[in-house]
């Protein structure tokens, strides 16, 4: 038989042998979805109460079970400011740049095991020696020659992947790139959220401090005309002293306002990936954003496949699935093929003529005989691993129905407390109005409209709290839903305030 045709065709049986071994289990199966059919533990309500007000802050939003979750979200609050800080937050922020290259780094370390371990390793070969040749060493002593030396040739090694160790290394590396994969699904979600969040934070504490100024104002005319009147007898000293408790009270609630509102804002440039000194400014006008009316609500059974948190998890159960198979195939023997094929003279003229071929193959089989129990003792670490994986896959699975339950609940005692608000705001309004009417007919003095007009402001401190928490629970619903990426197509989302295509 040919030499050239049975080495190349001995290099394609090891190959064929390493395809077709078995590969010890266990064998990486999908948790099964949670067996519940609702995620709180009384029927949630279909449908918030409505509120009348002069904007859709105070509409009804509707629970719609088995809606999915648009992959754009945030542009049911209809802004195109919030649609630019999420496309400058997705171009910007260093975290998703880092979780995309951490993603790479994934892709291309399975790339390169795939390679090492799948495939025999194909190498070639040339060098050139110049050696002296010592006649003692074949009991001719005093005789010695000078030659050169020259090889050229390849080699091929090969470990066969009998048992499936090798088939199981890669699964965890695929298992890895799946988990980098969700971890970036994850960071673009929580990025989308804390920008929405905090920018409806930001309007919130803008209104606030501006009322809470209006109302320091209101307190510090209030003192002055007291003081007037105390000056002529009108009044008591005591009467003061409340009033100055009051305009004290009401003026230390101011610093913390601004402290929040500078820190939401540093927190906001941040996340658009600028330095709080380039003072980024959110035009953001709580007035002027949509309350989405039509909340979409996953089917529970459906929960586990939307969740990038919950997938990632899932991936390093997976991982550690594999890693029992790993432990498991160092157990038994490795099987490892090597072989040779060359050409060697003392000659380059004729290095590659047919009487210098030099070849060889070569089988080896490893067995560890004892080890002290070593490769058991990993096989059992492995295991203790997997189960510890499947704990904190089930945990977070609690988790994610906790936030769905948690973020229904809230959006339903947001409504509720919005109404109340919302009265209670138009009361002290119309008492405001009513005194101002009573005040031009001389019904009541200036004092009564200061008066009513600081229970005004401060109802309506109250209101816009509200407001913005029933925007940002509505937030915390899309996003604890998975906020509908697993069907986003190549990173393509569209600008429906410019018409572009952002990356």
């Amino acid at each position: 038989m040919c030499p050239t045709f049975s080495f190349f065709q001995f290099v394609f049986l090891i190959f064929l042998i390493g395809l077709t071994s078995c590969k010890v289990g266990p064998d990486f199966k999908l948790p099964a979805s949670p067996p519940v059919k609702t995620y709180t533990g009384t029927s949630p309500v279909k449908k918030t109460i409505a509120t009348p007000y002069k904007n859709s802050a105070g509409e009804a939003q509707d629970f719609v079970l088995g809606q999915p979750v648009s992959e754009d979200w945030w542009m049911l609050f209809h802004s195109c400011a919030i649609d630019k800080m999420i496309q400058t937050g997705f171009s910007n922020s260093p975290t998703l740049a880092s979780a995309k290259a951490t993603l790479h780094q994934a892709e291309e370390t399975l790339r390169a095991q795939v390679g090492a371990l799948l495939w025999p390793n194909l190498s070639g070969v040339l060098n050139g020696a110049r050696q002296q040749y010592a006649g003692s060493s074949i009991g001719l002593p005093g005789l010695s020659s000078d030659f050169n030396l020259y090889n050229a040739g390849v080699n091929v090694s090969y470990t066969l992947d009998v048992f499936g160790g090798n088939r199981r290394l890669i699964e965890t590396y695929r298992a890895q790139v799946d988990y980098q994969r969700f971890q970036l699904a994850a960071a673009y979600l929580t990025l989308a959220g804390n920008i929405v969040t905090t920018a409806v934070s930001v309007a919130s504490y803008k209104d606030q401090v501006a009322v809470t100024k209006e109302l320091v104002r209101v307190e510090e005319e209030t003192l002055g005309i007291m003081k007037k009147q105390f000056k002529l007898g009108g009044i008591s000293g005591a009467e003061i002293l409340t009033q100055e408790k009051q305009l004290a009270q009401d003026q230390a609630t101011l610093p913390p306002l601004e402290l929040t509102l500078l820190q939401l804002q540093h927190a906001l440039a941040v996340l658009l990936g600028h330095y709080p000194s380039e003072n980024y400014v959110s035009d953001i006008n709580l007035d002027q954003l949509t309350l989405p009316q039509k909340l979409p609500v996953s089917l529970p059974s459906l929960l586990v496949r939307q969740r990038p948190d919950v997938s990632a998890s899932e991936a390093l159960l997976h991982q550690a699935s594999a890693e029992v198979g790993v432990a498991t195939a160092n157990k038994f023997p490795q099987f490892a093929i090597t072989g040779e094929y060359g050409w060697t003279n003392n000659s380059t003229s004729n290095l590659f003529s047919y009487h210098n071929i030099a070849w060889n193959y070569m089988g080896q089989i490893t067995q560890s005989i004892f080890n002290a129990g070593s490769l058991e003792a990993q096989r059992q670490a492995a295991i203790a691993a997997f189960v510890a994986a499947e704990g904190q896959y089930e945990q977070t699975v609690l988790q994610a129905f906790k936030n769905v339950a948690d973020s229904l609940r809230a959006i339903e005692m947001d409504a509720k407390a919005f109404h109340a608000l919302v009265a209670q705001e138009n009361a002290s309004r119309g008492t405001f109005v009513m005194n101002e009417e009573q005040l031009k007919l001389g019904g009541v003095s200036y004092l009564n409209v200061l008066s009513a007009k600081a229970q005004y402001l401060q109802t309506k401190i109250l209101r816009i709290r509200a407001q913005a928490a029933r925007y940002n629970d509505t937030v915390a619903l899309f996003v604890s839903l998975g906020g509908g990426w697993w069907k986003e197509k190549a990173g393509e989302r569209i600008n429906k305030c410019s018409g572009e295509i952002k990356k």
